[in-house]
């Protein structure tokens, strides 16, 4: 059994709307079939979506790791989670308008009402294709050009709520100096403490805030230093 053909039309329709040229056309042939057409799973995109999936994941985290290397690996997983979900991918394959080119089965052609799902996964698919033909190098360069938007709206989002990095970048490029957080005060029982926290630089010791967690009051803290900080360098970028 052989995979079932795609059109040259749709090929070339498909490659313009994606940006990128195969050498291998035989890869974007399989990366759009879907099982419901094919005579065999195997013969359809859905073991190409498993290796796309992950090389999705190791470019996005490359991407994060390298530009954000004040986060700790929660902050980067957070935002991670956001790029590789299935809305995200639905979202990409849509400005793509991906599922235009999708081999389907009977009973599947009515595209408007497609799940967002399958051209979500018609996209891990496709990446596959791309890091198959022409690398991991090809496969960088076509995730980081598709996901460009998702990637700046998901690191604007998480750090305009991430006070602390934004306070660390500054007291770094302001005072040479780290931003050190002291636990003063803390009540409650131990299923339900509140905690009270300070944030120095220095010698100088800002506004404490108190927060149901070490890392709520932390951010409240670095909010508060935030603050008093555009204040005194005139900076309105700083005040939240």
């Amino acid at each position: 059994m052989s995979t079932p053909s795609v059109s040259g039309d749709v090929l070339d329709a498909c490659q313009k709307a994606i940006g990128y040229q195969f050498k291998n056309l035989e890869l974007l042939s399989c990366s759009l079939v879907h099982a419901s057409v094919a005579a065999n799973r195997l013969l359809s995109n859905e073991r190409m979506e498993f290796l796309g999936d992950a090389v999705l994941g190791l470019v996005i985290c490359e991407a994060l790791y390298d530009r954000f290397p004040e986060y700790l690996e929660g902050e980067l997983t957070k935002i991670k989670s956001l790029l590789v979900s299935r809305k995200s991918c639905a979202q990409v394959a849509d400005a793509m308008n991906l599922a235009d080119f999708l081999q389907l089965g009977k009973g599947m052609h009515s595209r408007a009402h497609l799940p967002k799902s399958l051209p979500a996964c018609a996209l891990e698919a496709l990446i596959c294709a791309v890091y198959t033909d022409g690398g991991l190098e090809a496969a960088r360069a076509f995730i980081m050009r598709a996901f460009h938007d998702l990637i700046e709206e998901a690191i604007a989002s998480t750090h305009l709520r991430n006070y602390k990095s934004i306070l660390q970048q500054f007291a770094q490029q302001q005072f040479s100096r780290a931003p050190i957080y002291d636990v003063l005060d803390e009540k409650g029982p131990d299923h339900a403490k509140c905690f009270e926290i300070s944030v120095r630089i220095g010698d100088r010791r800002f506004t404490s805030a108190w927060g149901p967690a070490k890392k709520d009051a932390e951010q409240a803290a670095a909010m508060n230093a935030l603050n008093d900080l555009a204040a005194e360098f005139g900076d309105p970028m700083l005040k939240v």
